[in-house]
């Protein structure tokens, strides 16, 4: 499986915006897919995935601003980020979790929230 994430940036706080990560390959392995984040000198947290029933969870950080969704048919998860806050600034990482227990990780796309 491969992930190739996009939509990364530099926004003022209360701004918008949204990531995108396209998967290929063995998509049929994907059991699960979401985002986690890491700001500098932290460690890589979960912001959010939908799992094997198609629910959605997010970390309560948040909660009521961002949106998971995703696109079968393109093989795309979507992360929607709305009322950004500078705390929110981090490298966004895309992952897929096969069956297998594997996890795959797409390269990570930097989000900016500064004024």
């Amino acid at each position: 499986v491969q992930l190739q994430a996009s939509g990364g940036g530099l926004v003022q706080p209360g701004g918008s915006l949204r990531l995108s990560c396209a998967a290929s390959g063995d998509i049929h392995k994907i059991k699960r897919m979401g985002w986690y984040r890491q700001a500098p000198g932290k460690q890589r947290e979960l912001v959010g995935q939908i799992i094997e029933d198609d629910s959605i969870m997010y970390a309560d950080s948040v909660k009521g601003r961002f949106t998971i969704s995703k696109d079968d048919a393109e093989n795309t998860v979507y992360l929607q980020m709305n009322s950004l806050k500078p705390e929110d600034t981090a490298t966004y990482y895309c992952y897929a979790e096969e069956w297998s227990g594997l996890n795959n990780w797409g390269k990570g796309t930097q989000v900016t929230v500064s004024s």
